[in-house]
């Protein structure tokens, strides 16, 4: 039987993917949209589109390296949905979270940790995934960091997962009860973000340099030494980058 299923932030990387899957299972699903009147920033509409929801997946983001500006809207846009959810009587939210945020005080990071303490302390029984980044992530490396003929990386190990492979797991998790902290997903391999990025740009021909930038202080250390890579233990996905890239040229 088919669940009623809230997405919020379904038309985004990972919510696209959700959306169309959720359906595909047989659920109802609501996307939760401006157009369809929904602000989850500003809190309106959210009550009517949460009535008899059985589940609320949170795959929001925002586009900024700002820590005031991320946590703001983590803290907001997470707020206003445990508060519909609590009215409402839903009894399950989960959260798209990342991995190896732990202590994070610097740029998106750090807004994705108060989204998280926000669930883990709210009146709605949660699960939280953390995955690693996508491998989308390299080209959105490259819209929004390039300079002129350069495009600027972070120094940064990590475990690129598809996008899809994570909005199959939400799902999954989704159609359970609530478990807290789910395993750990990351992908098939461990690679250094600049090389992911190089080989966007030649597999789509962009006559770009990659310049791999080390980020100061502690947190740029960690992102250098594997923090964002969970250990042994974590959920593998299965597409790797070079598949994944394949795919994505011959659909460009």
């Amino acid at each position: 039987m088919g669940m009623r299923m809230v997405v919020a932030g379904g038309t985004g990387e990972v919510g696209k993917h959700v959306v169309a899957q959720a359906r595909a299972a047989g659920h109802d699903v609501v996307p939760l949209s401006r157009s369809s009147g929904q602000d989850v920033v500003a809190g309106r509409g959210l009550a009517e589109a949460v009535a008899g929801a059985d589940v609320v997946v949170d795959v929001l983001s925002v586009a900024t390296t700002s820590a005031a500006k991320a946590t703001a809207f983590f803290r907001a846009t997470t707020q206003h949905l445990l508060d519909a959810e609590r009215t409402a009587g839903v009894g399950h939210h989960v959260a798209l979270s990342i991995v190896g945020i732990d202590g994070e005080t610097r740029g998106y990071y750090a807004g994705k940790v108060a989204q998280e303490r926000l669930v883990e302390a709210g009146p709605v029984p949660w699960t939280v995934l953390r995955a690693t980044q996508f491998h989308e992530f390299a080209p959105q490396m490259v819209r929004r960091t390039s300079v002129g003929p350069f495009v600027v990386v972070p120094a940064m190990r990590t475990s690129t997962v598809a996008a899809a492979e994570v909005a199959a797991a939400l799902l999954a998790l989704a159609e359970g009860a609530p478990r807290g902290r789910a395993t750990d997903l990351r992908g098939p391999e461990e690679s250094e973000l600049a090389d992911l990025v190089r080989r966007w740009l030649a597999a789509t021909g962009q006559r770009r340099r990659v310049l791999r930038v080390p980020l100061p202080g502690a947190s740029g250390r960690r992102v250098r030494d594997g923090a964002l890579v969970p250990g042994p233990g974590a959920d593998r996905g299965r597409q790797t980058f070079e598949q994944w890239l394949t795919e994505a040229v011959a659909q460009r």
